[in-house]
Parts: C-alpha cells; sequence; structure tokens
C-alpha cells in the first residue's frame, strides 16, 4: 500500500558530502513525519534526523550541524544533506514515514521504511 524508494548512497571520503532522497507513495492520506535512521555493523538502528509535517526538525548531536534533513511535502519527499562526512557515519540509511493511509481514521497511524540504502566513508 505504501511505498518508501532511498537513492543517493555511495562511497565517499572523509570531509565529503552526500544527498539521500526518500520518496513515499501509495494510498497515503496524511504524513505526520519523515526521517532518516542509520544501522551500523552490530549497532542498534538510531535516529538521524526527523521532520514534522509543519517543518519542524530533530536530530542528534553526532549530527547536529553537519547533516539537513529537509521535504518536498507535494511530492511526499525527503532530502538528507550530509555534509563533512566522517568514516562513522557508515551505515544503512533507513527512510521513515509516519502517515495515515487514505480511508483511515487520523488516529490509524503507522510507520513505515524504506529498504535502505548503503553509505559508506573511507579513504
Amino acid at each position: 500500500q505504501v511505498q518508501l524508494v532511498e537513492s543517493g548512497g555511495g562511497l565517499v571520503q572523509p570531509g565529503g558530502s552526500l544527498r539521500l532522497s526518500c520518496a513515499a507513495s501509495g494510498r497515503i492520506l496524511i504524513i505526520n513525519h519523515m526521517g532518516w535512521y542509520r544501522q551500523a555493523p552490530g549497532k542498534e538502528r538510531e535516529l538521524v534526523a526527523i521532520i514534522t509535517s509543519g517543518g519542524n526538525t530533530n536530530y542528534p548531536d553526532s549530527v547536529k550541524g553537519r547533516f539537513t534533513i529537509s521535504k518536498d511535502g507535494a511530492k511526499n519527499t525527503v532530502y538528507l544533506q550530509m555534509n563533512s562526512l566522517k568514516p562513522e557515519d557508515t551505515a544503512v540509511y533507513y527512510c521513515n514515514a509516519n502517515l495515515v493511509l487514505s480511508g483511515k481514521f487520523f488516529s490509524d497511524v503507522n510507520d513505515y521504511w524504506g529498504q535502505g540504502t548503503q553509505v559508506t566513508v573511507s579513504s
């Protein structure tokens, strides 16, 4: 019913930049918020950035000042601009959308996930 399609991952040198994109499609009534999470080998999945329907954003200290999340509401698309990348940013990055499907009550909120895109920061 809902698909999240990510793009933009790859290999980059330390200090470099990458831009991730995630487009949500399907029978969507409303998106409450979208965000990016990442999971490195042997570690738990962690929040990287989140943006609400109103445009409010939140970042953990580990990426604050280096990563910027933005959105295009008309396209149900969220972007993650990652600058000054470090080797410790290496992980699989997952897009998340918290939304309500068409035909459902506003209280019927669910989370959907993309398939993940690999980001590798290495010289």
